[in-house]
């Protein structure tokens, strides 16, 4: 895969990056925009996300072509960064792997066939009814790890046995109960059904044949990679996941997660308390201009949009070190996909969607 350098942070506009793509490669021949595309809409939410403070990195791909990738506040788009709790979408993509490949028998089965030794002898009889979908879609009825709860959990000396202790606020299958505890439970699960460790895993089944560096990153006591959070991706290595999800798991004509796994991730099972917004296994799910967007949403404001419909896959990471809820920051970084990106991709009044459509191929900056 050919990287192009950041550009300049103080260049801006669509027709600069083509002229820039020309510069990288000399035979390349000049390139049109969509016919659709709404350019000075495109070039002025990219300035828009240029002055949000907190915002690292921006990149918009259409159809596999990147058509902006801007760095600030001195990221850089090749370097990992930690993606908080958008770990959980890569959680997913994991276990549909194991599912497929038959390290795990199905979503319907009792993560206790797997954990049980950690299960507590004096423990609720519910925690033999939690499956392997449960945890995927946060509706395991445990009480959450997360927000108030996170650094007693993180603070225990054994983070599986402590989320299996907890009590029951819900039915398995209930409500959603946003829990990393959860998540870390399946990076368990699948650490002791194919002995090997969650990041060995991620570098055979994701790394390899998406040809992006995944980093070491937090361990639990018993050395149990952190299932949902701190996982470190640079910004190209996560546009490079989200793109394998809009092709339907392909990526360079190889097989990563198949169709049918990211249907059933697609698929709405519950609800966000936080946003209303519908959740699947290890997405959300909103609407956006009519056209249904599925995103990875970590701490902060790291997120990765997957807008099949339209042939998009945008990926805005942001200072991890600052709420993505403090001044509705979240809010603005919907909006700028809502309001800015995906209305210039939409025809206008009285035109059709030209080269819009998935089996257009316009050539922009770099294929990926």
């Amino acid at each position: 895969m050919r990287l192009l350098s950041s550009l300049d942070r103080r260049q801006t506009g669509l027709a600069l990056l083509l002229t820039f793509a020309g510069a990288m490669n000399a035979s390349a021949q000049p390139a049109s925009p969509p016919s659709a595309l709404d350019v000075k809409l495109f070039e002025d939410t990219v300035e828009r996300g240029r002055e949000l403070p907190n915002l690292r990195a921006l990149i918009v791909s259409h159809n596999g072509n990147v058509l902006t990738e801007r760095a600030f506040g001195g990221a850089r788009l090749d370097r990992p960064t930690n993606i908080k709790s958008a770990s959980k979408t890569i959680m997913s993509a994991l276990v549909g792997i194991a599912i497929e490949r038959g390290v795990l028998q199905s979503v319907d089965q009792p993560v206790a066939s797997i954990l049980g030794p950690s299960i507590p002898a004096d423990a609720d009889p519910r925690i033999r009814q939690v499956t392997v979908g449960h945890l995927l879609s946060m509706q395991a009825g445990l009480e959450r790890t997360s927000g108030r709860n996170y650094g007693a959990w993180i603070s225990s000396g054994n983070w599986v046995r402590y989320a299996l202790s907890r009590p029951f606020v819900d039915e398995p299958g209930g409500r959603m109960l946003y829990s990393t505890g959860s998540t870390h439970l399946l990076s368990a699960a699948l650490t002791r059904a194919s002995k090997r460790s969650t990041l060995d895993l991620a570098r055979d089944w994701l790394g390899e044949p998406l040809d992006i560096t995944i980093a070491p990153w937090t361990r639990d006591p018993q050395g149990i990679y952190l299932g949902g959070n701190e996982m470190a991706l640079s910004p190209r290595a996560l546009l490079r996941f989200g793109e394998m999800y809009r092709q339907g798991g392909m990526i360079d004509g190889k097989r990563v997660v198949s169709e049918n796994w990211i249907r059933e991730s697609w698929t709405p099972r519950t609800s966000s308390p936080f946003t209303g917004d519908a959740y699947g296994y290890g997405w959300f799910m909103r609407e956006m201009r009519g056209h249904r967007a599925h995103y990875a949403w970590g701490f902060g404001g790291q997120m990765l949009y997957v807008i099949p419909s339209l042939g998009l896959s945008i990926v805005m990471t942001s200072d991890a070190t600052e709420p993505s809820r403090e001044d509705n920051y979240i809010g603005q970084l919907h909006a700028l996909v809502a309001d800015g990106i995906v209305p210039a991709f939409l025809p206008k009044p009285g035109e059709t969607t030209g080269s819009l459509g998935s089996g257009g191929r316009p050539s922009f900056e770099r294929r990926l």
